[in-house]
């Protein structure tokens, strides 16, 4: 269907490395056992606020997580979420507060996934989008779906139940379907949303409808939003994307029909490029890759057949 070489295949996609941590959902419900790791002399934490937490550059240049150990950790009770277990027996905690503490070194700096993501460890990394996306879900579900009443939280994040008519509610995941759609002449399919910065072009998604397949969302949503029939879908790999409550589910497609009839509502422009064609929209500045944490990113390397520049931006 497309070009896989061995530049590409084997590139890992952010947030989606072994991350060495053991959710260890069995405990999260066993109030004693979470006091006694809480209160564990190896245990460590982090605070996460707004979707973003406190990151540090090391003496070698790798930049992690700023965790402290639990007994210095800011009093939070009610919002403190419990993440998992190490390798070597140590327990990790997120901490959801309004702001994010003052470091008296000033050497940390906030930041988001979008930053942080290609920075982490695989192991801080998983930590961080566990925890950003349950702070997104606890911020936005505080009261009960059923009856309105305000909800509480359990299982050490991973719950709010209702005390009013005893519903329980889990955290909230949107599987969203992204595609890199390819022609009969190999060329691919990039599209710019309406609320994207001129140059920034990038691979089509969208949600999952009820009663849909994901090859049912991947045609769909390329019929609605360029007007281009899609015939194969190849699924690739997923990614969970907590902006606020996503997982991105990848595929390449084999268009068929290359008529484009943009929707206007969220496509301002799409295009086909060949490898050559946007090669030379990169080197002019004329097309803005994909941001790299992205798998977005990944999908366009896999067809073209090496990594994309690297260029940022808001």
């Amino acid at each position: 269907m497309t070009t896989w070489t061995d530049d590409t295949a084997d590139r890992p996609i952010s947030l989606t490395a072994p991350s060495g941590i053991d959710r260890a959902a069995h405990h999260r419900l066993d109030e004693a056992w979470l006091a006694a790791a809480w209160s564990h002399p190896t245990t460590r934490c982090f605070v996460v606020s707004g979707g973003q937490v406190l990151i540090d550059e090391t003496p070698d240049g790798r930049t992690e997580l700023v965790m402290t150990p639990s007994f210095e950790a800011p009093l939070t009770e009610a919002h403190r979420y419990f993440l998992g277990i190490d390798e070597d027996g140590v327990s990790y905690f997120a901490l959801q507060k309004d702001a994010l503490p003052g470091r008296i070194d000033q050497s940390a700096r906030p930041a988001g996934l979008r930053e942080a993501g290609l920075l982490l460890s695989p192991r801080d990394a998983g930590l961080m989008v566990h925890a950003v996306g349950l702070e997104n879900w606890q911020r936005t579900h505080r009261f009960c779906s059923r009856c309105g009443e305000r909800t509480v939280i359990a299982a050490a994040g991973h719950i709010r139940r209702c005390p009013a008519c005893g519903a329980e509610h889990y955290p909230r995941t949107d599987p969203a379907v992204i595609m890199a759609v390819t022609d009969a002449d190999d060329r691919i399919l990039l599209g710019r949303q309406v609320h994207w910065p001129e140059g920034r072009f990038s691979t089509l998604a969208g949600f999952v409808e009820p009663g849909e397949s994901i090859e049912q969302a991947v045609r769909r949503e390329v019929s609605e939003e360029v007007g281009v029939t899609v015939g194969p879908v190849e699924y690739v790999a997923s990614q969970p994307w907590p902006f606020p409550s996503s997982l991105m589910l990848g595929f390449m497609a084999r268009a068929t029909s290359t008529e484009i009839d943009v929707d206007g509502d969220e496509i301002h422009e799409a295009r086909w490029f060949s490898r050559e064609e946007l090669h030379d929209a990169f080197e002019s500045g004329e097309v803005l890759p994909p941001y790299g944490i992205s798998i977005a990113a990944r999908l366009i390397e896999m067809w073209y057949g090496k990594p994309l520049p690297t260029r940022s931006f808001v």
